[in-house]
């Protein structure tokens, strides 16, 4: 099992969700999270003073799946969210080691599905 870890624009995931159902991924868990990387912040105007925004709102987007979907599942999140400008995210993957169903005690791959 691996876990797909994606930070996107939120305006992206909408249709990412909708990608993501065509293909049999319905569990995910979704943060609202904010930082910076090469964006380095924007800038912003409130009553026509300018200030420096550090943290931009971005979209966390978690899933558990079977070893063999990752590579689909990150071609699905590029192609979808990609706009060819600074700040469209990351993807990480990360092994799983176990996953328990709390309700059931299911364990690994039955867990999840």
């Amino acid at each position: 099992m691996k876990k797909v870890e994606a930070i996107i624009r939120p305006e992206k995931f909408q249709s990412l969700r909708e990608k993501l159902e065509e293909v049999g991924i319905n569990g995910l868990t979704v943060s609202e999270v904010a930082g910076c990387g090469q964006q380095k912040g924007q800038q912003g105007l409130f009553r026509g003073r300018s200030f420096e925004i550090k943290l931009v709102p971005k979209v966390k987007v978690e899933m558990v799946v079977e070893a063999e979907h990752v590579d689909e599942i990150i071609k699905i999140i590029q192609s979808t969210c990609a706009t060819d400008q600074i700040g469209d995210g990351k993807i990480f993957v990360y092994t799983v080691e176990d996953a328990i169903r709390i309700r059931t005690g299911e364990s690994g791959l039955q867990a999840i599905l």
